[in-house]
């Protein structure tokens, strides 16, 4: 039994040593690869007892290297006429790549009419609401803004928000108020990170409105306009436009960029500016901005005119609307706008003097 048992032993550990020998002797059937050689080696594998095909495939491997080498990417003779400013940007939130499109998409949903308000809806919807009392409400969300330290595209969604409900629903003058902080409720849980509560909300109106009030009428909104919310504005496309126009400085001017937004900003105060779509305000935001830094200058440019879609001549009638605004001739009550854009924050541009009249000769077309 002892010498079975004894060979028993001897006969597993002989296979054993067997399996390992085999086991050291046989390489693996997959190699590993580079991911930039995989359209070389194709994942070839390698047969285990055949040394020749091994040999044959590193040679094909250095082969086909050399190869690429001698390859080289083909020059592109073609210039654009106007500079791809998406390209030439290092902020990636800008989307290169696909900033054409998105842009493409904006300007088709901008002129959705489901998400447009009417251009008379003051005569026509509205009866106990003038013009006159959206300024002043428009000026006072202004400072409600810059009281709990907004986002101006924030308030951009809010005006947006009241013309469009508006446009739809008859108001009580009493309710005006209250449309304008559910308004801008609304819009700042859609654009800001941390949104002011309903409290402080109703706080602002002097607790005029309290917190359940201030809810319905943001449910009212939200079913009024079917919850399109996402809206572009003047300012999602005057940003793209600021870029074009900074191509022609030799160094970033921050004064033409903060006098655009303070433009932008005192065209909603204006009823009439509602008619326009934002890309048209905001190339003429653009336009006079452009005017007013040089004066002598043509303010419009052919990059400008591909960009935006617009020739000078479309622009002409909301650029004598926002430079009117800009002189005073509208809106001289309404401060709070001119107040916000006199501090050194924004470079003082509200203290910039403009030419009394745009020369009509800017508004001809441009030869290419």
């Amino acid at each position: 039994m002892a010498e079975k048992e004894n060979c028993a032993r001897v006969t597993r550990s002989m296979k054993r040593r067997a399996e390992a020998a085999v086991g050291q002797e046989q390489p693996a059937t997959k190699k590993r690869v580079v991911l930039g050689e995989l359209h070389i080696l194709q994942n070839a594998v390698v047969p285990a007892n055949n040394k020749s095909s091994a040999v044959e495939a590193k040679v094909q491997k250095c082969g086909a290297k050399a190869k690429a080498k001698k390859v080289l990417p083909e020059k592109k003779t073609e210039t654009p006429t106007t500079p791809d400013i998406d390209s030439t940007s290092d902020d990636p939130q800008m989307c290169g790549p696909y900033a054409r499109d998105i842009y493409d998409y904006l300007h088709k949903l901008e002129a959705d009419p489901d998400r447009r308000p009417l251009p008379d809806y003051m005569t026509k919807v509205q009866r106990d609401i003038t013009s006159n009392m959206r300024g002043i409400l428009v000026d006072w969300l202004v400072e409600v803004a810059e009281e709990y330290k907004l986002l101006s595209d924030t308030l951009f969604l809010t005006v947006l928000y009241i013309d469009r409900y508006l446009s739809l629903k008859a108001l009580d003058r009493k309710r005006l108020q209250l449309l304008g902080v559910s308004s801008m409720l609304i819009a700042s849980k859609y654009e800001e990170i941390s949104p002011p509560h309903v409290e402080q909300f109703c706080y602002i109106t002097d607790n005029t409105y309290d917190k359940d009030q201030v809810l319905k009428m943001e449910a009212d909104i939200l079913k009024a306009l079917k919850f399109n919310l996402g809206n572009p504005t003047i300012k999602t496309i005057l940003r793209r436009f600021a870029r074009v126009t900074q191509e022609s400085y030799k160094d970033p001017n921050l004064q033409l960029e903060f006098l655009g937004y303070y433009l932008a900003e005192l065209s909603l105060l204006e009823y009439e500016c509602v008619k326009f779509l934002p890309s048209l305000v905001a190339a003429s935001v653009t336009f006079l901005a452009g005017f007013m830094i040089r004066p002598k200058s043509h303010p419009w440019t052919l990059s400008l005119q591909q960009y935006s879609g617009y020739k000078p001549a479309d622009l002409r009638e909301c650029v004598v609307i926002i430079h009117d605004l800009h002189r005073s001739k509208r809106g001289a009550t309404l401060q709070s706008i001119r107040g916000k854009y006199k501090s050194h924050k924004f470079k003082c541009v509200a203290t910039i003097s403009s030419p009394p009249e745009v020369p009509t000769d800017y508004f001809e077309d441009l030869k290419e």
